[in-house]
């Protein structure tokens, strides 16, 4: 259910809609679009709130693609029930096998082509060979189905309050995340113009790092800025947080309150990081003068929060695997599977699925203990 913003939008006539978008006389500094209409807001209002008594497909999109995120994941996204559902005012992010649909010889023969027709279904990325794939060797189709929905065309915001109210997935190599990127890159292409991460967790039990618990029992925030890849300086904005019985066993509010003057990021209304923009902004911030010296600042003469200070917009998903989040590093029972520089990781993924697919439990709650279930999201104007 989506509340209070459809019905202002409805309520006021053009002219009052062509007023606001200055936002002259608003107490808040969030501004939002709402379907391609500007909108304007006092501190306090709820401008976006969906419980999911269903997929709202006039809010979300699904995003429908094989392009792996950027880091070679080794799930497909596509809008299909199995995978992304509401039951009981609850959505469900579920991955599945891709061979449940199609069999195994198709993961290792078979072409998938997800250039559809519909509104609906559009391969939403072609990097990566996202469109369309042929199993061949070691370059097999992707093993695992999942769901990845956005508001991009509908719904974002700058500035304001998120509390996302959910239950994370355990099972090996399985990654969820409920984060923001901008509408526009308005300073240039990822990580120049930001991302927001709002949770990220693996569902991994006992995933251990240096003796450190980084699976299921762990979740992060982050944030992404810099010029590139190369120079992301995320790990100047990054916070953890460690549960011992495991962010998988019961529903947490997952928060972040993002202002003109600081970020910060809560579970259940504990802080745990926060970053208060220094006068030179997020190039101070990151120490780019003194890590990358003679680069060239892309948000010199912008607000100090930039590139924090453009429109967002939400995501929600639930990936396998890739050659990035999980590193080498990482000691699991019964052992990583795969190397992150091997050029057929999603192959030895595959072909060790007796060791991690029973973790997923698929033959019980209709495995469900795979999904990452969302119980609400809610944004305010701060």
């Amino acid at each position: 259910m989506l509340v209070p913003l459809g019905v202002v939008v409805v309520l006021l006539s053009a002219t009052s809609i062509e007023g606001k978008r200055n936002c002259s006389g608003f107490s808040s500094p969030t501004m939002s679009t709402l379907q391609g209409v500007p909108q304007c807001h006092e501190s306090g209002d709820l401008i976006f709130y969906d419980e999911f008594d269903e997929i709202d497909l006039d809010m979300w999109d699904h995003e429908i693609t094989m392009a792996g995120g950027g880091n070679w994941e080794f799930q497909v996204y596509w809008n299909n029930r199995s995978n992304s559902y509401t039951r009981d005012s609850t959505l469900f992010l579920k991955p599945t096998l891709t061979s449940d649909r199609f069999g195994e010889d198709f993961i290792m023969n078979g072409q998938f082509d997800l250039w559809g027709g519909q509104p609906g279904d559009v391969c939403t990325n072609p990097q990566f060979y996202g469109c369309m794939r042929q199993g061949s060797g070691p370059n097999i189709i992707n093993p695992i189905a999942s769901a990845r929905l956005r508001t991009a065309n509908h719904f974002g915001f700058t500035y304001g309050k998120v509390e996302a109210r959910a239950k994370m997935p355990s099972g090996d190599w399985i990654w969820p995340a409920i984060w923001l990127l901008p509408l526009r890159e308005a300073y240039g292409m990822w990580p120049a113009s930001g991302e927001i991460d709002i949770l990220e967790s693996r569902g991994n039990r006992k995933l251990t790092q240096d003796g450190v618990n980084v699976g299921v029992e762990q979740y992060g925030a982050t944030l992404q800025y810099g010029l590139d890849v190369q120079t992301n300086e995320w790990s100047k904005a990054h916070w953890v947080k460690n549960l011992a019985e495991g962010w998988d066993a019961e529903f947490h509010n997952y928060q972040t309150e993002w202002t003109p003057d600081y970020m910060s990021f809560s579970v259940d209304g504990e802080e745990i990081g926060r970053i208060t923009y220094p006068e030179g902004g997020m190039w101070e911030h990151g120490e780019f003068e003194t890590d990358w010296p003679g680069l060239k600042n892309p948000w010199e003469g912008f607000h100090k929060s930039a590139p924090f200070d453009r429109e967002y917009f939400l995501i929600l998903n639930v990936a396998v695997g890739g050659t990035g989040y999980f590193s080498d590093d990482f000691t699991n029972e019964g052992g990583k599977p795969w190397i992150n520089t091997s050029p057929q990781a999603s192959l030895d993924f595959w072909n060790a699925k007796s060791s991690w697919y029973p973790t997923w439990n698929p033959e019980e709650n209709n495995g469900e203990q795979a999904a990452m279930q969302v119980d609400y999201i809610k944004v305010w104007a701060i």
